[in-house]
């Protein structure tokens, strides 16, 4: 299962449907939106994964982060806490606030939902996926399975073992190269 099966998962669990309507969105749209945003967040995992120290630290912030109660309840996303969190989680991805704004510019140029939109979009939908991903997580701790195993599954989407070639194509396919 890749990134986008299980973001998917978290919309169909009511992420889509509370994001959507949360920003008068059509859910349709609300999912454009998705598909674009997720291979930049799916990048920016990947790159602080790949960092020394960073798969440790994403498999510590998906068990101890509490992020499967947005798939309980997704209503969660759209509340402060739920936002507040979400945007902390754009700031470990992304590093930049900078970042966020060029990830929500180019998502709008392709689906013709509003930036403005989409950068308030943009901490909800991380959030989700977190919360998706940490579900996945407890599942697979809970299982006897190893969490940090799970990830890099998750992360290495062509099954190669390398996670950085992974990177690299979703970051191109992102900025339509």
């Amino acid at each position: 299962m890749n990134l986008m099966d299980i973001l998917n998962s978290a919309a169909g669990s009511g992420a889509n449907q509370a994001i959507a309507a949360n920003l008068g969105l059509g859910q349709s749209q609300a999912k454009a939106v998705m598909d674009k945003l997720i291979p930049a967040l799916s990048a920016g995992l990947k790159k602080n994964a790949a960092q020394p120290g960073g798969m440790e630290a994403m498999v510590k912030a998906l068990q101890n982060g509490g992020h499967s109660r947005y798939l309980k309840d997704p209503s969660a996303l759209t509340g402060a806490v739920g936002i507040q969190d979400g945007n902390a989680i754009l700031g470990h991805i992304f590093g930049s606030k900078q970042v966020s704004r060029d990830v929500a510019a180019r998502a709008a140029e392709s689906t013709g939902v509003d930036t403005g939109i989409i950068k308030q979009m943009l901490p909800m939908v991380a959030a989700a996926m977190m919360g998706a991903m940490g579900q996945q997580s407890q599942s697979a701790g809970g299982s006897g399975g190893n969490p940090a195993g799970m990830l890099g599954s998750l992360l290495d989407s062509d099954g190669d073992g390398s996670i950085a070639d992974d990177l690299l194509g979703m970051a191109g396919k992102f900025f339509g190269r």
